[in-house]
């Protein structure tokens, strides 16, 4: 009796053992991958296809499953790049008249991700920037970020997301479908393309137009020297010594459905 008990437990415990790991197989098997799911996000807003299921996923995740699984910079970099291009179309698709006080567009707390109601200037400023704040001009970091703010930030901002970001606005660059494995050649390609596009270099004043992104954000390119060797490296200017920058005024006329391949 007492052996054929033991055989019994034996067995459960077994079943157990083997109902667990087949559970963690399934679990390992069924997590999301949100780099794969912003970008179809923005492939079916290009298709005019509903994207509700997708933001379901978004709104219904944790903050913990999406830190792990953003486990790079550059996939946390390509990640919030596309979701926040995708719900700016979304949104104003619906509701144009939002954009009318953009101030409060940008700030109002609109899109649910992980369980949070999150702002345009949060993902921008305190997650795509690593907590700059708004005004700062690139100089001056937020001192007490939240929870959600700290565990989904970027590791290392670079200066091109402000040549990927679109607000909504024709002076915007376009939006583009962001690949965290090819993300330095997409920064480069697209960071060049707008450079070409907005700025004009007169060589008889020395003088270069700029868009007012270089203005707006200086110390995230590095001051004004940064913003000349940027220029100079996409050969908008042919040598940083002596030339003076202007800003164009930003034109910020609603403009949505501007896509581009990079």
């Amino acid at each position: 009796m007492k052996l054929k008990l033991y055989l019994l437990a034996t067995l459960f415990a077994l079943s157990c053992t083997a109902k667990t790991g087949l559970q963690a197989q399934v679990e390992t098997t069924n997590k999301t991958d949100f780099n794969e799911l912003s970008e179809t996000f923005l492939k079916r807003i290009i298709d005019k296809k509903d994207t509700q299921d997708l933001q379901d996923i978004l709104a219904n995740t944790s903050i913990s499953e999406l830190d792990n699984a953003l486990d790079t910079n550059d996939k946390r970099l390509a990640f919030w790049l596309n979701i926040y291009n995708a719900y700016i179309q979304v949104i104003l698709q619906k509701n144009p008249e939002l954009y009318d006080d953009r101030g409060s567009f940008f700030k109002l707390e609109q899109i649910k991700i992980a369980g949070e109601m999150v702002s345009f200037a949060k993902i921008e400023h305190g997650i795509i920037r690593k907590s700059q704040w708004e005004y700062g001009l690139g100089y001056i970091r937020k001192w007490f970020p939240g929870k959600f703010e700290r565990k989904l930030r970027v590791n290392k901002p670079v200066y091109n997301v402000h040549f990927a970001l679109n607000c909504g606005a024709k002076d915007c660059p376009p939006v583009a479908i962001y690949e965290w494995e090819r993300l330095p050649e997409q920064f480069k390609i697209g960071t060049k393309r707008l450079l070409e596009k907005t700025s004009e270099y007169n060589s008889e004043t020395n003088v270069v137009k700029v868009t007012s992104l270089f203005s707006w954000f200086r110390g995230d390119f590095g001051g004004k020297s940064g913003i000349k060797k940027i220029l100079k490296e996409n050969e908008i200017i042919p040598s940083t010594k002596g030339v003076d920058i202007e800003y164009i005024n930003y034109d910020w006329t609603l403009y949505l459905d501007n896509f581009i391949e990079l």
